[in-house]
């Protein structure tokens, strides 16, 4: 069964504020964009590693939080469709030898663009892995770092470890789902926003779900199919029966398969020219804390002014030959009506 590849004119790598941005800058001139990023939602480290913490630098916003912020870029893009898919990293990137590139991801997607454009910041944020001896044969199969499809879990004795957003949201989403739910963590204080924590509390209260302190130290199971797991308590070990585990326990940032694209990586950043932001592939594009040129600052404001320059880029080799008119929103009808305020 050959696969479904989905064509566009843009492929852009990364959701965070850059990624986002690049959706309006391309949007204006007509280029219709699809957005790939690993998390399982937008908003890049705004929203993974600082969604409450307050940004002061972003031009006449004297104060805004990184969740605000995503939410802000979303709006501003929604004009223009895009679509995007998360909990998908971007495994393959190849040029095609009619000049289009496809782009593979770990979800099985594949992309037919004219141009990619790498808005990946620091690289790609890949899950902490909990210190537990044997877990790799259980990855996948019983063990998840993230939801791709909640309905792969109904029905399921679900085990969630950690206290922070992630693993209290899950908590709240996978509970009615699941046959049993547990989530287990080292402390009863949680990182995670209150109300998240006071339902979370409630579900335990009402004898839906449990919460109990502690540590993993093992798992026991056949085949990758998880049957126990063994927990170092306060007062001393116990089992939880469990044939799903997902462990919370935070991003690192990796480069991944972005090393291996061929783009002639520096330290690993990707070069680019200060004209049009593009690597040393003709159409492909890097913006954001990703890139590397003399006097990069690694500023939110400067991934934007990046994505504008590199639209106007990325329009002539979708549209070879095509004059290219400059245009203010401020004053061209034609751009208003494409925001919708015309």
């Amino acid at each position: 069964m050959s696969e479904e590849v989905i064509s566009t004119d843009a492929v852009i790598v990364g959701a965070g504020p850059c990624g986002l941005f690049a959706i309006f800058e391309l949007g204006l001139l007509d280029i219709k964009c699809h957005v790939v990023d690993i998390l399982d939602r937008p908003g890049g480290q705004c929203a993974e590693l600082y969604p409450e913490k307050p940004i002061y630098d972003i031009p006449a916003l004297p104060i805004v939080t990184g969740s605000e912020l995503t939410h802000r870029l979303l709006d501003q893009a929604k004009p223009f469709k895009p679509e995007y898919h998360f909990n998908q990293m971007v495994t393959e990137l190849t040029k095609r030898e009619d000049g289009r590139f496809e782009l593979k991801t770990d979800g099985g997607l594949v992309f037919n663009a004219k141009v990619v454009v790498i808005a990946a910041g620091g690289g790609s944020f890949q899950p902490k892995k909990p210190p537990i001896p044997g877990i790799e044969a259980y990855e996948a199969k019983s063990v998840f770092y993230s939801v791709k499809k909640m309905e792969t879990l109904r029905g399921r004795d679900i085990l969630i470890v950690g206290g922070g957003d992630s693993a209290l949201d899950w908590t709240l989403n996978l509970q009615p789902l699941a046959r049993s739910l547990t989530l287990l963590h080292r402390r009863d204080d949680f990182r995670a926003a209150p109300d998240s924590v006071k339902k979370m509390r409630e579900l335990v209260a009402a004898g839906k779900m449990q919460f109990k302190l502690g540590q993993v130290t093992g798992l026991t199971g056949e085949g990758g199919v998880l049957a126990s797991v063994q927990v170092k308590g306060n007062e001393g070990p116990f089992d939880i029966t469990a044939n799903a585990m997902l462990p919370f326990f935070g991003l690192t940032m990796k480069l991944g398969p972005v090393a291996e694209w061929g783009l002639n990586l520096h330290e690993n950043l990707i070069p680019v020219d200060t004209a049009k932001f593009e690597t040393s592939t003709p159409g492909i594009f890097a913006i954001g804390d990703i890139n590397t040129y003399p006097g990069k600052l690694k500023l939110i404001l400067s991934g934007f002014h990046e994505a504008a320059l590199m639209a106007q880029e990325a329009f002539h080799h979708i549209h070879p030959g095509e004059r290219l008119l400059f245009q203010y929103t401020t004053s061209s009808s034609s751009l208003q009506k494409k925001l919708g305020v015309a």
